[in-house]
Order: C-alpha cells, then structure tokens, then sequence
C-alpha cells in the first residue's frame, strides 16, 4: 500500500462579525476549495488518480486531505517554487487556473490560505488580498489550431459547443455558434473530423488554453489511403514535369552531395 502523505489548506478571516469555524462556512467554499485541491494535485490524468480523503476541521477552518505520498512530495516543492519566484507563470495551466481560483476567493471574501504538508509542518504558502498569484497576460497570445478527432457531443444550454476527442490533445471542449450548429443538416456525431480553432497559446511553453477554444471551421477528413484522388494528383504533376529530365534536376538538388 502507498505510504499517505497530508495537505492541509487554512482559512483564515470572518463570516460577518463571527471568525471563521466550520459552522459558518458555506458549502459553495468548501465545493470550490475540493475542485481546486483535486487540479493542485493532479491537474492531468484525473480520471485514473489515486484516493484523495478529506476532513473538515476547527481552528479557524482546516481543510484536510490525504493521498499517496510521492504527490504530496510534488506538491510541496511547487508551493516552495511559488513562494521563491512569487510568480506562478512557471505552473501548468489547470494548476496556475486552481491557484488564481483561490487568490480571486481570498480578495472576494478577505480571507487568507495557508498552505502546509505533512513533508514540513510550518506554512509553505500564503495566499491573500495582498498576494497577485495571476498569471501574466503577455506570455498568452491568440493563435490559430488544427485539430483532428471524432466529434462526441454538440450543443450546450448556455453556450453551444462541440466536444472533439482527439489523439494529441485530448478530449477539447470548443465554443461553437448556435446558427452554426443549427444550419447542419447532416448528423455529426460519432464522425471524424479536422476541427480549425483559434484560442489563446502560451509563448512560453506552447501550451493551450482549452478553455478559450472557438471553431472557424469544421473540415471533413479521410485518413484512408485514396488511389484514386493520387493517381490524379500524379497526372496533373506530370504536365509540369514535361521536357524535364529528372535525374539532371536530381542532381543539381543534390550539389555536392553524394548518396
């Protein structure tokens, strides 16, 4: 069995006139601290993590959870990396996004976190009203993106989208037009398609935003080998290619070079 390690998040501050204790602290902040906790830790392959428990404790709030160890080792070396660079450009993005979620709820509700591990005991982080963990806004810059993947879901009740699961990049959610959508005649589901996106990139890393992802096009795709369309690639080139001899042209490519 895996050797448990501890994270624990303390919230410091008031609710109204009354110090913060469990009992006057809302639900909706201990639903918002449980999914940033679960990016913290495993921002990626959520779905085959191992077993985060929680408590709830006094003094003033203390979150606590626990989890295989060697994450824990992890999480406490970015905590270190954060409070040295006070930066938090250096961070994936579903992290950075978790840590920015829990500077916005410090300054909405003036509270303050504190953060430890059961690998030091004394605090490894603080995120208050007086802290920016944002991220820069220079390092991320419009871009435009190919995709290829089958197309799983459209719609949406607020926002239309289509949800694409691809190969590279995983299962992209991606903010689509209602008029769009609506103008299809033809089923999309379950097909395969090129998807040409724009959204945000960082200049840094290369990453992406997923979040920031709206369709220009969809673009019917075949990955099968087509003879047919290549045989008709290939007597169109030969027109070019008429009174040229090739291994002349070869070498002349080649220059010095010989194979």
């Amino acid at each position: 069995m895996d050797k448990i390690g501890g994270l624990e998040i303390r919230v410091v501050g008031k609710s109204g006139n009354l110090k913060l204790k469990p009992e006057n602290y809302d639900i909706k902040l201990i639903a918002g601290i449980l999914q940033n906790v679960e990016d913290l830790l495993y921002p990626n392959n959520k779905k085959d993590r191992p077993l985060i428990t929680y408590d709830i404790q006094e003094g003033s709030v203390r979150h606590i959870f626990k989890t295989p160890i060697q994450y824990i080792i992890g999480f406490s070396a970015i905590l270190a990396q954060i409070q040295k660079s006070n930066s938090i450009d250096f961070l994936d993005l579903k992290t950075a996004r978790a840590i920015e979620g829990i500077q916005r709820l410090s300054q909405q509700k003036n509270y303050e976190f504190l953060f430890s591990t059961s690998i030091k005991k004394d605090v490894e982080l603080s995120i208050s009203p007086n802290t920016k963990y944002f991220r820069t806004e220079d390092n991320w810059v419009d871009a435009e993106f190919y995709f290829y993947g089958i197309l799983k879901d459209v719609g949406g009740k607020s926002k239309a989208n289509i949800h694409v699961d691809t190969d590279d990049n995983g299962y992209l959610a991606i903010e689509t037009r209602q008029d769009f959508l609506m103008g299809q005649e033809k089923n999309l589901l379950y097909k395969e398609f090129g998807v040409r996106a724009i959204g945000k990139q960082n200049l840094e890393t290369g990453e992406i935003d997923s979040k920031t992802l709206k369709l220009i096009e969809l673009i019917n795709y075949n990955p099968k080998f087509d003879s047919d369309y290549l045989n008709s690639l290939i007597t169109k080139a030969k027109k070019s290619w008429k009174g040229i001899d090739t291994d002349d042209w070869l070498v002349n490519l080649r220059g010095e070079y010989e194979a």
